[in-house]
């Protein structure tokens, strides 16, 4: 018992929770593959193109453990049966297991059992039975944690532990009030974090120099190849890893051109689940083997028919609401699926139908809105864009979009003024520290980064030039060597 609880505590990071907690955590689809991600890129198919036998194991495992974890996310289906799985394991950055099972191809095979009742101990269990980090689910197991700290009295119990300070030093876990307190230590200066991250830096992207060009050939063959309008990545994988995406891709179409003839006039996107989001893209999921995208292919026809009701929804919703146009926000994240664009859509025209509103027919022009399911109350978006509810009231909807139609309209000119200037010193920026290249995570706004540009003309650290640096919200170095800085940084 209490080892058990022990365990708990640690996988829930640092808290006690019920076992009916516990129980209740469930990962959406998207979240699991994201928290997946170190296991599929070490496990792949993909990988394996010299090793027939053990892609075929890999490939055969894969679709039981999608077929597990889809089963755990229905909603009032049976416990899937317990399976048992094996994987070659390929030796990524993680360290092959101690049992020394590293075989000289470079991999190692792990089998065990899966029998969790939840999407969340599920993918713990896949990572910890391959010995991979389980570092980059903290966030999530924190805001699993917190959230069912705020549930009602009765449902949910919550209780902090805290152990003598000789039991970590004993047992070798990590202490969480330690790794908490180093987390609060004074953040870096500029300078110095450069100082002691240039080396690395430079040390990897010119060792990715050789993958960076191969990516271009690979992306540049493809697109005229297949007369696709573009590729894209929907995440920020390493090069290797989106080389080996586009390798797959131009496999397929050696050995099924008649079914990549679709994809003509396409612009495709790489991210978690395959489908079509709501711009209209071919999304390929990277998890996905060439049987589950040859049968995107031939559904495309269906989703091309699809997406012809979503403009013309679009178009409807318009007309009603005074020449305001619907656009969609793409966003960091999983992408979101046509299927869910287009009943949102098809709801909300449905109610603007039931309740004429009277709105003059171009009072709205010029403006946007978007549409959110999870929003009770319709709000405007400092870059002016309005969000409205999908199930808003008629009435209050009206008031609000007249009310707010004039600072709208002041917002998107503001914005539109902050794009071009940010566009203006992205460009000095790049020339003056003679940077490789320059750009920003989409959660950065514009009013961040052109005051983050400015300072680090003034600054004109030397220690940045030929680098690839990326504004973000924290200091890290990426695998291909890309620097990503905090937008405030300290000088």
């Amino acid at each position: 018992m209490y080892v058990t609880t022990f365990l708990r505590y640690v996988r829930l990071g640092g808290r006690c929770v019920s076992a009916r907690v516990v129980q209740m955590r469930n990962l959406s689809g998207a979240d699991a593959i994201n928290a997946l991600r170190p296991f599929y890129f070490a496990v792949h198919p993909d990988f394996f193109g010299r090793h027939p036998r053990e892609r075929e194991v890999n490939e055969n495992s894969l679709k039981r453990l999608n077929g597990y974890l889809e089963n755990l996310q229905k909603p009032g289906a049976r416990s899937p049966k317990p399976a048992n799985l094996t994987f070659y394991v390929r030796d990524t950055k993680e360290k092959a297991d101690s049992s020394g099972s590293l075989l000289a191809s470079g991999f190692r095979p792990v089998t065990f059992t899966l029998q969790s009742k939840d999407v969340l101990s599920t993918v713990l269990d896949v990572l910890s039975s391959c010995s991979l980090s389980v570092e980059h689910m903290q966030d999530v197991l924190k805001a699993e944690t917190e959230k069912s700290s705020t549930q009602q009295p009765g449902i949910a119990f919550y209780c902090p532990i805290k152990w003598d300070k000789t039991y970590y030093t004993f047992t070798g876990f990590r202490d969480p009030e330690q790794e908490l307190e180093q987390a609060r230590r004074v953040e870096p200066t500029l300078s110095l974090w450069l100082r002691n991250n240039e080396p690395e830096a430079t040390k990897k992207q010119n060792a990715s120099l050789p993958r960076r060009e191969e990516l271009k050939r690979l992306k540049r063959e493809l697109i005229q190849k297949l007369g696709l309008l573009n590729i894209r990545w929907q995440r920020k994988w390493g090069v290797a890893h989106k080389c080996c995406q586009l390798q797959s891709l131009g496999r397929l179409s050696t050995q099924s051109p008649e079914a990549l003839h679709i994809l003509r006039g396409h612009v495709i996107v790489f991210t978690d689940q395959s489908g079509m989001n709501a711009s209209g893209h071919v999304m390929l999921g990277t998890m996905d083997v060439h049987h589950q995208w040859t049968k995107l292919f031939e559904r495309l026809p269906s989703y091309r028919s699809m997406f012809q009701q979503s403009d013309w929804l679009k178009e409807r919703i318009s007309h009603l609401l005074g020449g305001i146009q619907v656009i969609h926000i793409e966003r960091m994240g999983p992408a979101l699926p046509l299927e869910e664009h287009y009943s949102t859509l098809n709801t909300f025209h449905k109610r603007l139908l039931s309740q004429r509103l009277s709105l003059h027919p171009r009072s709205m022009q010029g403006l946007t809105m978007s549409l959110e399911n999870d929003l009770s109350t319709p709000c405007l978006h400092e870059m002016g864009h309005f969000i409205i509810p999908t199930m808003c009231d008629t009435l209050q909807l009206q008031n609000f979009l007249q009310s707010q139609a004039q600072e709208a309209r002041r917002r998107m000119r503001r914005k539109d003024k902050l794009e071009a200037e940010e566009e203006d010193i992205i460009s000095s920026c790049l020339q003056d520290l003679s940077l490789h290249s320059l750009c920003k995570e989409p959660s950065v706004s514009s009013s961040q980064m052109i005051p983050c540009c400015r300072r680090l003309m003034e600054e004109r650290s030397p220690q940045m030039q030929g680098l690839h640096l990326c504004i973000s919200h924290f200091y890290s170095v990426m695998q291909d060597g890309d620097l990503c800085i905090p937008w405030d940084w300290k000088g």
